[in-house]
């Protein structure tokens, strides 16, 4: 048994009113951030699927598992290693816990990267994977083209407790980030006791970035996937797995070399398809909604 067994993450379901999902999909957010942050775009991809005129997804209705990824929103105090094979290593406890048919994996930057270490320990079974902006490569942090360590050293310096919310969103501010970035940063605020203060393990969260950018997982998308094998008389099948990665074509995020061999992969690789948003940067359901959301529907 490993250090961390026993860990699960916090989770919401959700599925269109009255459906009967026959197949679940995680969906993962990026650092700092928690499943809620999706909960809008989701539901209202989950609704789609039985719209008149929807793709074939209608006939095996998908439902959607919003996490809360370790040591982010409601899953604090997880136990060490803090990594990205550990959170994967999460999810399929989750997984388990759960007992439903987990069929797909969605995951936005860091979310990304996890969503590549769950792929890898999921060889057979996963039918559909959604790579949003998250770039598979080791690479300096200071090389990356993220926010994510200026933020972290941001969070740091904000003496607690914050004499209010609106105190915060000001520091943010003031460091240098967008309006946009700061209410997003607040969602991890609460009030606590003589103020309020960041719910958010600064030490575990420097951890996680610190594996993200020393991961290299281009590996889980460029190996053939495993054939999906025979299904069962009168029952569904498991699809071939399919891959499709989503950038921000104004993203800094991802590196001009990654771009590259993306579109290299797409080209060899029938189980991979690569969607450049044009007008979107890093911040995909952010930036381009209907764009991201025609993407997905339409690959279900």
């Amino acid at each position: 048994m490993n250090a961390h067994a026993g860990f699960v993450p916090h989770h919401a379901l959700v599925s269109a009113p009255s459906a009967a999902p026959a197949r679940w999909m995680l969906v993962l957010h990026g650092i700092f951030g928690s499943g809620a942050n999706w909960r809008t775009f989701i539901r209202r991809l989950a609704e789609a699927q039985s719209a008149e005129g929807a793709p074939g997804a209608a006939a095996r209705p998908w439902g959607f598992i919003l996490v809360d990824l370790r040591a982010h929103g409601m899953s604090q105090s997880p136990p060490a290693p803090h990594t990205i094979a550990a959170a994967a290593e999460d999810l399929l406890r989750l997984g388990d816990r759960l007992g439903l048919d987990i069929r797909g994996v969605m995951g936005h930057s860091f979310g990304g990267k996890v969503a590549l270490a769950y792929l890898e320990r999921r060889p057979t079974g996963i039918e559909r994977g959604f790579i949003l902006d998250a770039d598979p490569s080791a690479r300096p942090a200071g090389e990356s083209g993220s926010e994510s360590p200026g933020v972290l050293a941001m969070l740091r310096a904000i003496p607690q407790p914050i004499p209010s919310r609106e105190a915060f969103l000001e520091a943010v501010h003031a460091a240098g980030f967008s309006r946009g970035i700061a209410d997003w940063l607040a969602m991890n605020v609460r009030r606590e006791g003589d103020g309020f203060r960041i719910r958010l393990d600064l030490d575990i969260l420097d951890a996680l970035l610190a594996d993200y950018f020393a991961r290299d997982l281009w590996h889980v998308l460029e190996d053939p996937p495993a054939p999906a094998g025979p299904g069962v008389p009168g029952v569904p099948g498991v699809e071939q797995r399919r891959i499709h990665v989503v950038l921000g074509g104004k993203s800094k995020s991802i590196s001009p070399a990654s771009r590259d061999r993306f579109e290299a992969l797409a080209a060899r690789a029938p189980w991979l398809s690569v969607h450049v948003l044009p007008r979107a940067g890093h911040w995909l359901h952010v930036d381009d909604p209907e764009g991201l959301f025609d993407v997905i529907r339409a690959a279900l």
